[in-house]
């Protein structure tokens, strides 16, 4: 579960419950309509209007013969206790339709617009190019997000939807694209049973209705109908590279490998456990340390209070496990590394599955707990060295650097502070705003100070969300951060290149009704911003995808990251859903993996 999606102040009319979803492609099946008032529905997406545009096939789906060829077998119970639970679980989506959805939780809402989901599409080779792409950028530009395959039975939030990876490959000049379903085990068995079977994590468990799914899929799990031995996660959060892997990554399961053939296609080769040594989930932002190539993370469950901090060696070998102890199970999407330590963030958006007892969501703002960061050193073997400092009214969704100033004992943390916490989630009343603030932690007195970098314009904070600074000086001072400009909530109007000393913002707008995502820094060949001197830390380049909502068209544009002006745009042959996290792997580490597994890369999507 990630990103940046949360209530706006955006109000559409909406009459039928799934009016937008018929328009744009997914069956109805029959379902029950949900009565509701002809009134004006306060919603966490924008639902624009755009061209209609002609369907050949009436589904999001593909044609795929797992769907046809490879039905379950069941034996005669399997088939009775099946046929019980699709009639319960029938009878509980049309009671739940009748009823006004969450915001948070409404498919007309939640997928709407340019939200909505997309079919895979193969190669297409030799794309428009305006402008030049620069000589340095070769390899392929990679961007996860959530596309859910089937149609949601009843409630969906954004995260909830399948992975799928759209790739951009860059090869002296010539560019090409693709977008794949990342072949999660969970939607392989959607696959074969024909429609969504797993309970969606946001958008289904609420409530009472909540508990009564998750009864329904644990029913089915013990008489066989669903497996979860093999896990349950959409992969649909990030993308990493690291010991020569791809990784697709989400929060609640392992990450999946992919590959990238050498067209430029993307092939899933399964769930990854790093040869069996993974047995937790990890985090969806995982840290590559950029000198000594290793890889932090840590791991939570909602059940839990407690969480796991590990890493592994550049070559891929698990360290042990620290158990860290919490007062209750928290919510941890990121964290930060310093060049000696980690820091992990026991902020107070919690799991209380007792909430749902009293019809709400278990995921929750605690008020009466302590937010803090602690400070461990990066190769502890247990957690009694970790130094615990309090952070006043702070929750950062999302870090994007830190580093150590020892003249002063401090820690720095930079971050975007959200506020209300839980709006991702839940439905608030107030705005969300996420402003970007550097936190400085002293660990001898334990302080704790923060500011907002950027300064008010008319008495309002500009929202910067998803975004990096130079991967190459991850845990090392840094001067710049490019970020997404989150307005108006959840939109991204443009991006902007942050001055992290002086405040100061470039900004580059897409223009009247265009919109993007996390726009993602590519650091210049050879330029490792350490000990070299006369090389610029914002040498490189930015890409980021942009869609136009009058045209209803999508691009790549690549930007150079010094004064932010573009140097190419590539038109796309397909409409790219606004989405979450990416990476970009550079021609050499590409071909390396591609020719070290070519024996056994197939596609199979």
């Amino acid at each position: 579960m990630s990103m940046f999606m949360a209530p706006s102040s955006i109000s559409i009319n909406l009459t039928h419950p799934f009016s937008s979803l018929v328009n744009l492609g997914h069956p109805l099946n029959n379902k029950p309509v949900r009565k509701t008032k002809n009134t004006n529905i306060q919603c966490t997406l924008h639902s624009p209007n755009f061209p209609k545009q002609p369907y050949n096939k009436p589904l999001i789906t593909n044609e795929d013969s797992d769907t046809t060829n490879n039905k379950p077998q069941w034996n005669p119970f399997q088939k009775a206790i099946a046929s019980i639970i699709d009639n319960f679980e029938s009878a509980l989506n049309s009671r739940e339709l009748q009823q006004p959805l969450r915001k948070t939780a409404d498919p007309r809402v939640q997928i709407s617009g340019n939200y909505f989901p997309v079919p895979e599409r193969p190669v297409v080779e030799s794309l428009p190019v305006t402008g030049t792409v620069p000589e340095s950028l070769n390899g392929v530009y990679l961007r996860n997000g959530a596309n859910p395959m089937f149609e949601p039975l009843a409630g969906y939030h954004l995260f909830d939807g399948d992975g799928m990876v759209h790739a951009v490959k860059i090869n002296n000049g010539v560019v090409s694209y693709a977008c794949r379903f990342i072949q999660t085990e969970r939607l392989v068995q959607e696959k074969k049973h024909g429609r969504a079977m797993f309970p969606k994590a946001i958008g289904e468990l609420y409530g009472h209705i909540g508990i009564l799914r998750l009864i329904l899929f644990y029913t089915r799990a013990l008489a066989g109908i669903l497996d979860l031995r093999r896990g349950n996660g959409v992969a649909n959060v990030s993308v990493v590279y690291f010991n020569g892997k791809i990784l697709a990554v989400s929060e609640e399961d392992f990450p999946y490998e992919l590959q990238i053939t050498p067209t430029g296609d993307i092939v899933t080769v399964g769930r990854y456990n790093f040869d069996g040594q993974l047995k937790c989930a990890m985090s969806a932002h995982p840290k590559i340390d950029p000198q000594s190539g290793e890889l932090f993370t840590l791991s939570y469950d909602f059940s839990k209070s407690y969480m796991k901090y590990f890493w592994f060696s550049p070559e891929g070998k698990k360290s042990p496990e620290v158990d860290i102890h919490l007062s209750a199970p928290t919510m941890v999407h990121d964290f930060a590394i310093t060049e000696n330590f980690v820091v992990i963030p026991d902020q107070q958006v919690v799991f209380n599955i007792s909430e749902m007892i009293k019809g709400g969501s278990p995921v929750i703002y605690d008020a009466a707990k302590k937010s803090r960061f602690g400070i461990l050193p990066k190769y502890s073997t247990d957690e009694s060295s970790i130094i615990w400092i309090e952070t006043p009214n702070t929750f950062c969704f999302h870090f994007w650097n830190a580093w150590e100033e020892p003249e002063t004992n401090e820690v720095v943390v930079i971050g975007s502070c959200m506020t209300p916490p839980d709006s991702i989630f839940n439905e608030r009343e107030e705005g969300l705003k996420s402003v970007l603030c550097e936190m400085r932690l002293n660990l001898k007195s334990c302080k704790f100070t923060r500011r907002s970098i950027v300064s008010e314009t008319n008495g309002e904070v500009m929202s910067l969300e998803v975004g990096m600074v130079n991967r190459n000086r991850i845990g090392r001072k840094t001067r710049f951060a490019y970020l997404a400009v989150a307005e108006p909530w959840p939109k991204v109007s443009g991006l902007a290149k942050v001055d992290l000393v002086s405040g100061e913002v470039k900004r580059h707008n897409y223009g009247d009704g265009r919109f993007g995502g996390e726009p993602f820094f590519v650091p210049r060949e050879n330029n490792n911003g350490v000990g070299e001197e006369n090389v610029r830390e914002d040498e490189g380049y930015i890409l980021v995808f942009m869609h136009d909502e009058k045209t209803w068209k999508s691009e790549l544009q690549i930007l150079n990251a010094v004064d932010l002006k573009v140097e190419a745009t590539v038109q796309l042959p397909s409409r790219v859903p606004y989405g979450l996290h990416g990476t970009f792997v550079e021609a050499k580490k590409l071909l390396g993996q591609v020719l070290e597994t070519k024996e056994k890369v197939e596609v199979k999507n």
